[in-house]
């Protein structure tokens, strides 16, 4: 049961939005939806639901970062299973119900199974418009509408907001040369900043190589900032997303896990060492937005101002069960290496705890712009996705 290569990814605090949510879905030339439907749900009934189930229970049980709480899911599936709950359910119901079944169990921000059809893969946004409106909410029991659309850009507004301040808004970390160069551009551009405002406020997740980027820029010396451990089984299999390199150094730690130590290394250009940081967040913030978060607090590097995080720690992958369907299956956890707690379900806490849509005008003041100036900017540059948490309101 080899994983993709996964990511740190906020697909399931997405998938529970409204307005927005986030599944998965296929891009490109696809046929009709009714042709994709048929052809799909032909696919999904050949393996058979049951099949399904059984397959993610199997890889719960021998993946999930928590045993005992992999073994309670997978109890739970296969219980289902052999009561027949899941035979005559296909599709995205099938998804939406093994996801929810799961998380009655034990709520984790990365769990679910995602339906994304033959050939599938890409985002879809999933469209709830306000009550009262030609495409508002179907009636009870009807279906959502649907939207296909472009995830937000992984950077923008990156930009002087004042002299010496500069300021970045990062909706996701892909990774990738493109998005990597786009994080060095930034904090290349901007080196003689004063103070670098970071705005993570609609940061949906992803990965470490944008962080692996930014951090030389920030520290003077080596500095260890946050723990990932990584169920060993999984680990020794290959199929953790944390592997061994100059910024993740493995060491002792609990034996039924690799643990490794992320690290900031010093960069070749001084020039913001003493720079001041502001991290921007929100309830929406998660996943790996979390990890840079606790970075920056944890460190002492950062100033975070705004609202608790989202609270999805568990890192993990997708796996492919076959009929259309995959799972994102949490396989280890992030941690302050100091008091060894993580943020699942909690968040991260700020420094300083005001209501998102204040944070930049607070960070702004702080660096020294008049009130009246930062309301302004920071309705220039106002997000335009959401900030607040699916799980808190």
């Amino acid at each position: 049961m080899k994983m993709k290569p996964p990511r740190f990814v906020m697909a399931t605090l997405v998938a529970s939005l409204a307005p927005l949510a986030l599944s998965a879905c296929s891009t490109g030339g696809a046929p009709s939806s009714s042709a994709a439907s048929a052809q799909v749900t032909a696919t999904a009934s050949t393996i058979g639901s049951r099949a399904i189930a059984n397959d993610l229970a199997a890889r719960l049980e021998s993946d999930f970062v928590y045993p005992d709480q992999g073994r309670q899911y997978a109890a739970t599936l296969r219980a289902n299973a052999d009561a027949g709950r899941y035979d005559a359910i296909h599709g995205t119901d099938l998804a939406r119900r093994l996801t929810e079944d799961l998380q009655r169990v034990a709520p984790d921000g990365h769990l679910r199974v995602m339906f994304q059809g033959e050939g599938g893969g890409g985002p879809q946004i999933v469209i709830r418009p306000p009550p009262g409106t030609p495409d508002g909410p179907p009636p009870p029991g009807g279906q959502p509408r649907m939207i296909r659309m472009e995830p937000p850009p992984a950077i923008e507004q990156a930009r002087w907001l004042a002299p010496g301040i500069a300021f970045v808004r990062f909706n996701l970390f892909p990774g990738g040369p493109e998005a990597t160069e786009a994080a060095r551009a930034f904090m290349a551009t901007h080196a003689d900043a004063s103070t670098i405002i970071f705005d993570l406020r609609t940061h949906m997740g992803g990965g470490l190589d944008e962080m692996d980027v930014i951090f030389p820029w920030l520290f003077a010396t080596p500095t260890r900032l946050v723990s990932m451990a990584a169920r060993k089984s999984v680990d020794e299999a290959g199929g953790s997303p944390v592997g061994d390199g100059p910024a993740l150094r493995r060491v002792q730690g609990d034996p039924n896990f690799v643990t490794r130590e992320h690290w900031a290394t010093a960069g070749p250009d001084p020039r913001l060492i003493d720079a001041r940081v502001f991290v921007l967040t929100s309830g929406f913030t998660g996943s790996a937005a979390e990890h840079f978060a606790l970075a920056m607090k944890q460190s002492g590097r950062g100033t975070l101002i705004g609202q608790a995080t989202f609270g999805a720690n568990h890192f993990g992958g997708d796996q492919d069960l076959g009929g259309g369907f995959t799972a994102f299956i949490p396989v280890g956890r992030t941690f302050d290496p100091v008091t060894g707690q993580d943020w699942e379900a909690v968040g991260v806490v700020p420094d300083i705890d005001v209501a998102p849509e204040a944070a930049l005008i607070e960070a702004l003041t702080r660096s020294g712009v008049s009130p009246e100036a930062a309301s302004e900017l920071s309705a220039e540059v106002a997000p335009g996705g959401p900030m607040a948490s699916p799980r808190r309101g």
